[in-house]
């Protein structure tokens, strides 16, 4: 099952790009909503390679998953790579530059099953698709919404001379 949404953004793709690649900001949101998160790779900086094991309560049962970085370049996309004991899963976001502020975020998410269940439940919730797909793009527009957020206030406390705070990453927003 594929999903896949775009957002334009009234910031820099490099902007863009280094809040997606903000994996601390992530970690930390995930875990305050209880999933819990161990890198599993010594990369000392971010890249390919770059591997968590993920831990997170789906239909009242644990869930386990490892996800890993399989692409990673700088300011144009991040693509990751994701098993389970039932899917195989890809999430690609890429940044396109449309203008000098400006930039356009495409999200991809491709879900595929390994086992009979799992392709059991993709044929399920292939009944409500156009509900989870809505909810996908609503997440999408969220986190624009929430980077440009963020880049106005590193833009106006640049200017003011006051030093630029971290935006908290709000919940609902997809990531």
């Amino acid at each position: 099952m594929k999903f896949s949404s775009r957002v334009d953004i009234a910031a820099p793709a490099e902007f863009v790009f280094d809040q997606i690649a903000d994996f601390a900001s992530f970690e930390h949101a995930a875990r305050r909503r209880g999933v819990s998160l161990r890198r599993i790779d010594a990369l000392a900086v971010p890249g390919p390679g770059m591997s968590w094991e993920v831990g997170f309560h789906f239909r009242g049962r644990l869930r386990q998953l490892t996800a890993e970085i399989i692409r990673f370049e700088r300011p144009a996309a991040i693509d990751y790579s994701g098993k389970s004991h039932g899917f195989e899963l890809l999430l690609s976001l890429q940044i396109t530059v449309l203008a000098p502020g400006r930039s356009r975020l495409h999200v991809m998410l491709d879900a595929r099953p390994r086992t009979l269940g799992a392709r059991l439940l993709l044929q399920s919730a292939k009944l409500g698709r156009s509900r989870l797909e809505r909810s996908f793009e609503e997440r999408v527009a969220t986190f624009g919404a929430a980077l440009y957020t963020r880049f106005a206030a590193a833009r106006s406390g640049a200017r003011n001379g006051v030093a630029p705070q971290a935006q908290p990453w709000r919940r609902g927003s997809a990531g």
